[in-house]
C-alpha cells in the first residue's frame, strides 16, 4: 500500500518525495567564463598626441590581434592580452609614419610589437570595467589603466554565426617614461598621449 501523509506529517508519498527531488536537482543555467578573440576586422587601436599646440595628430595601427576571458553572468574578466605591430603605424602622412617607426619614436625594427597585458579587471559598474595592466613599448614596462565599456553582446546580424561582444576603451600615457623624448623640448610633440580602443571580439 502506497505512503501517504499522515495527520502528524511523519510520511511523505511516492509523488511527494519525486517532486522533492525535482525541486533540488533543478539548478539555474549560468554563463560561464569563455575566451573572446578581438576580430582582427573590426578593431581600431588609436592615439591623439599634440603637435606643438596647434592640434592633435590622429594616428592608428592598422595590425592587432587579442584575446581575454569573460563571465557574462558575474563580470569577471581576465588573461587580457592586446598585442599591436608597431610597422603597422598609420597618420595619413607617409613621411610621418616613416619618422613614427623610426628610433626616434616606435623602433619598429627593434620593437615589433607593443603589449598591454592585466591579470583581472574591476567591473565598475553593470557596463563598466578599470583595467590596471602594464604595457610594454620600447622594451619598457610601465603601468597603464584603461576605463572600458562593455556596449553590447548578440548574436551577429551580419551571415556568420557568432556570438559577439563590442568594447570601447581610453587610457593615458606619458611617452616619455618609455625612453621616447623626440621633440618634447618646447612641446612640439607632446608627451601625453590619449589612447583609443574600439573592437568586437567573437567568444571561442
Amino acid at each position: 500500500m502506497p505512503n501517504r501523509i499522515n495527520t502528524t506529517g511523519t510520511t511523505i508519498g511516492t509523488s511527494g518525495l519525486l517532486c522533492l527531488a525535482l525541486m533540488f536537482s533543478v539548478t539555474p543555467v549560468r554563463a560561464e567564463p569563455a575566451e573572446y578573440r578581438i576580430d582582427p576586422e573590426h578593431v581600431s587601436v588609436a592615439f591623439l598626441v599634440g603637435h606643438a599646440g596647434y592640434a592633435n595628430v590622429l594616428g592608428q595601427f592598422l595590425e592587432v590581434e587579442g584575446s581575454y576571458v569573460f563571465d557574462e553572468e558575474t563580470g569577471a574578466l581576465s588573461d587580457i592580452e592586446v598585442v599591436v605591430n608597431t610597422d603597422s603605424v598609420f597618420s595619413n602622412h607617409d613621411d610621418r609614419d616613416d619618422h613614427l617607426r623610426s628610433g626616434d619614436f616606435l623602433n619598429s625594427r627593434r620593437n615589433p610589437e607593443m603589449t598591454f597585458t592585466a591579470d583581472t579587471g574591476a567591473r565598475t559598474s553593470q557596463r563598466t570595467f578599470e583595467i590596471a595592466g602594464q604595457l610594454k613599448l620600447l622594451g619598457v614596462a610601465r603601468p597603464l589603466t584603461l576605463q572600458a565599456t562593455w556596449n553590447k553582446s548578440a548574436d551577429y546580424p551580419f551571415g556568420r554565426s557568432a556570438w559577439v561582444m563590442g568594447v570601447s576603451a581610453r587610457g593615458t600615457v606619458m611617452r616619455s617614461e618609455f625612453g621616447m623624448s623626440y621633440a618634447l623640448e618646447g612641446d612640439l610633440v607632446g608627451d601625453e598621449v590619449e589612447i583609443i580602443i574600439e573592437f568586437e571580439a567573437r567568444r571561442q
